[in-house]
């Protein structure tokens, strides 16, 4: 049979170490789907139900993993939705490759049906490289390439191959590459070896973070594979760490040294040390948000990065070293002297005591509507040691940065600077897929579940055993209080009652359902959901009126608050009720 160039795409990706390929077919990619039936024995084709959450799968297993995530889709309609998932991928900095069809090139440029022009439509989300294949001959050389820009650059890459391109046959490679090989499965692909910082730039680093009186460390997602020289150099510094919320999983929750988030969905502890840190020592991230950050001329900034272009747009940064956080903090560790002064340390590390009791208290079993912060407490309690939970945008974030413990191998993954409603559950089914032994939980509000809950069709087809929480207040709970943090009353953001039950769409689907209005059914509820061996989901009906507050109460947010309420909020009522039975001291402030 002979070859064409749907299976030399195929055959390449394989090459690459790809072993799934997230996506829907459709007739603008029947080529492609035929190269990737004859190579089915070692690349899998997972059938989604819309190529958004293909977009979202592929992307959640490239977060996983660190490899590179393939999503497919046809012509027109098809490559349009995958763009939210693709953004997603961009945003947080996850390589990935988009693969499309389109028409023939016989007819391009004649308002054929589904002729949407793709390369043009994603130049911003696949800038990196975004190319239409118009000859045989280009295969395997432009995979290449793209592959490796969406690696090196750890971003977006997109092909596109017209209907009679993907048929023709697959001619022999003029450049004559060597083929990369396929990695370990257990070791993500790299798109680099681990750079080391210059030793000028590092003698720097340690002059300016010894001169500290008060100093602070901020880690992101960049320092995944750094924990142990985070903590090595958090001891050596007597300093506090601060975790940005993609990069909750680098240090355990308990640790001595972190007081955890920071932003609105942090902690009051973290955003009090930043403000009167001296020093700063962000490693892996760029944090976007800059009112959280030291005030100008606060503190001086050494940043750690692998990407230099990510230094210094947020902070004046006093000293840049362009580096993987690992090599760097390993190379910075032996120049460091010992800050035996503590005081800062333990002065946070008070606070973040404090903060741990008053989060453990909202955790009420008693309280009825069921508490948000129950709930997750107690998927956070049955949950194994190495679980991965992943979750969508919205007050879900909340509870889950605040009450999901990152223990043991546990891990953490959500829409960070997109923060797109809807990627909790094809995030869970992406990753499930590539760790088939590890025990993945999707938590999410109603809203994003509604959006793509045909996917857990998808996982009951595919028998994958994905756990769904789903945090139901019959609301969009974040874009409420939005409004009412701005001053304006809520408006067109509830649903109408009675609530829907999803657990019925579970069981229709083939796994467990269980829909949860009383507290005392919760726990078990969720352990029985986590031990079936098949796809389940706890649909837990909360109160609808918990407010997922800053961790501090700035006045301007009291404010604007208290102003929606005076000009006709209509649920002030309870929300009053919620806010003061758990934050009415915080207000007063």
């Amino acid at each position: 049979m002979q070859e064409i160039v749907g299976e030399a795409l195929a055959k390449r990706l394989i090459d690459w170490g790809v072993d799934t390929v997230f996506g829907l077919p459709g007739d603008g990619i029947n080529g492609l789907m035929e190269g990737f039936r004859r190579q089915r024995e070692r690349l899998r084709f997972v059938l989604v139900h819309h190529e958004e959450a293909a977009a979202f799968m592929a992307t959640g297993h490239a977060k996983a993993t660190g490899r590179l995530g393939v999503c497919a889709a046809t012509s027109g309609p098809g490559a349009i939705h995958l763009l939210n998932g693709l953004y997603d991928a961009k945003m947080d900095h996850v390589p990935v490759l988009a693969i499309t069809g389109m028409q023939e090139t016989s007819v391009l440029g004649t308002q054929y049906q589904q002729e949407v022009q793709t390369t043009q439509l994603y130049q911003d989300v696949a800038g990196a490289y975004n190319l239409m294949v118009t000859n045989p001959q280009q295969v395997p050389g432009v995979v290449d390439i793209a592959i490796r820009h969406a690696l090196a650059k750890r971003t977006v890459v997109h092909l596109t191959f017209p209907n009679d391109i993907q048929v023709a046959a697959a001619a022999a490679d003029p450049y004559r590459h060597v083929s990369p090989g396929a990695p370990p499965a257990s070791s993500p692909v790299l798109s680099r070896p681990p750079a080391p910082a210059a030793d000028e730039e590092l003698g720097r680093a340690a002059a300016v973070l010894d001169a500290g009186q008060k100093v602070a460390m901020l880690v992101g997602i960049g320092a995944r594979y750094a924990r142990e020289e985070v903590l090595a150099v958090a001891d050596a510094l007597g300093a506090p760490i601060v975790k940005t919320l993609p990069g909750k999983q680098v240090v355990p929750d308990e640790h001595p040294f972190t007081t955890g988030g920071l932003g609105l969905l942090g902690t009051k502890p973290s955003e009090e040390l930043m403000e009167e840190c001296d020093t700063l020592l962000m490693v892996g991230t760029s944090f976007p948000y800059g009112s959280y950050l030291p005030s100008p001329g606060q503190a001086r900034v050494v940043q750690i990065d692998r990407d230099a272009s990510q230094i210094g747009i947020r902070l004046p940064v006093e000293v840049a070293v362009t580096a993987d956080a690992r090599v760097a903090l390993r190379q910075l560790l032996p120049l460091l002297r010992r800050h035996d002064e503590r005081s800062f340390l333990t002065k946070h590390q008070r606070g973040r005591d404090t903060w741990r009791e008053e989060m453990k208290a909202l955790q009420d079993p008693g309280r009825t509507p069921i508490a948000p912060q129950y709930l997750i407490g107690c998927v956070d309690e049955l949950a194994a040691d190495d679980a991965i939970l992943t979750c969508d945008s919205g007050t879900i974030a909340t509870w889950s940065a605040r009450h999901w413990t990152i223990r043991g191998g546990r891990e953490y993954y959500l829409s960070g600077n997109l923060a797109s409603m809807a990627p909790g559950l094809p995030y869970a089914i992406g990753i499930q897929l590539a760790h088939p032994g590890r025990q993945v939980i999707a938590y999410v509000g109603d809203g994003g579940f509604a959006m793509l809950m045909a996917e857990f069709l998808t996982a009951a087809r595919h028998e994958l055993p994905v756990k769904v929480i789903i945090n139901n207040n019959n609301a969009y709970g974040q874009i409420l209080w939005e409004q009412i943090i701005l001053g304006y009353p809520e408006y067109a953001v509830r649903h109408p009652e009675p609530e829907p039950d999803f657990a019925v769409w579970a069981r229709s689907c083939g796994g467990y359902g269980v829909k949860v209005t009383d507290p005392g059914q919760l726990p078990g509820a969720v352990r029985e959901a986590l031990a079936y061996p098949g796809p389940a989901l706890v649909d837990c009906s909360v109160n609808p009126n918990e407010p997922p507050m800053p961790g501090k109460v700035r006045y301007e947010q009291a404010k604007e608050f208290t102003e929606a309420f005076l000009r006709g909020e209509p649920n002030r009522i309870a929300t009053l009720a919620t806010v003061a039975r758990d934050k009415i001291n915080e207000l007063r402030k």
